[in-house]
């Protein structure tokens, strides 16, 4: 087993990681070169009582993840955020603005009609990380880690990866159809507020379920839940790297692992 439980996201050019108390990140150069940075993240005030309640503790983690992300901007002093990719914020604001007219024309079939959202809105946005680079550096990250966790070849390791937050897209497709329906029943499915607050108790329940997915693998349950944010990792969000690009992961993976003072590998762990 891995020292460290890493989690991470593709950037423009590059790749973002995460353990429980460091980031770091490294991202290619226009020049060619490979700029490394790195740092603590901060923690939630009341991070242990979170993580004793059910769907807030989803929420409280995925706040923590997001932390980081103003500090490693701010490092690297470049655009490097997927949401800094011009293609993949024009397919969201094209989702939002769908979204907003489906929801406003579809009155019937409610149960339809958010499956219809719910799909939408994840489509242009897939589509966008599939004809960028972002698809190639999210398999690099995958590759790198698990390379790491099992103490082989990033090269030859999986692209996809079962920790990888589209994973929570499967839970998170029944969880907000589930909340649509509740705010239907209570004819607040146009409330700004209502909509909102449902949104966020299906993200935190949704993260309840993609962990329960994560720690039963061979359930068939477990599996059957995993199965749409495995393929959609295969078939859009992930990409075979290059060798540069894979190069640049394990640039940031070196980088976490001596902020966190581990052994480059499980391997060298055990030798």
């Amino acid at each position: 087993m891995a020292d460290l439980l890493i989690g991470g996201m593709a950037l423009r050019d590059g790749v973002l990681l995460q353990s429980q108390d460091n980031w770091a990140a490294a991202v290619r150069l226009p020049d060619g070169g490979v700029k490394v940075r790195s740092g603590p993240k901060g923690r939630l005030p009341g991070r242990g009582a979170f993580d004793r309640v059910p769907v807030v503790r989803g929420l409280s983690r995925l706040a923590e993840a997001t932390i980081a992300l103003p500090a490693m901007r701010r490092e690297l002093g470049r655009p490097v955020l997927p949401q800094e990719e011009p293609a993949l914020l024009a397919a969201a604001v094209a989702s939002a603005a769908a979204t907003v007219v489906l929801r406003r024309t579809m009155k019937s079939a409610p149960i339809a009609r958010e499956l219809v959202v719910s799909v939408l809105s994840l489509v242009p946005a897939l589509v966008a990380v599939r004809m960028s680079e972002l698809s190639r550096f999210h398999g690099a990250e995958h590759k790198s880690v698990a390379a790491y966790e099992t103490g082989g070849d990033p090269e030859t390791a999986a692209k996809e990866h079962d920790r990888c937050g589209t994973n929570l897209l499967g839970p998170l497709l029944f969880t907000n159809l589930a909340g649509g329906l509740v705010l239907r029943a209570m004819k607040r499915d146009t409330a700004p507020l209502a909509t909102l607050a449902v949104g966020v108790v299906s993200l935190g329940a949704a993260y309840e379920i993609f962990s329960w997915t994560a720690r039963h693998r061979g359930n068939p349950l477990a599996d059957a839940l995993r199965y749409p944010g495995l393929t959609i990792q295969r078939v859009f969000t992930t990409r075979e790297p290059s060798g540069e690009q894979l190069d640049v992961a394990e640039a940031a993976l070196d980088e976490l692992l001596r902020r966190e003072g581990v052994s480059p590998a499980p391997a060298a762990a055990t030798a």
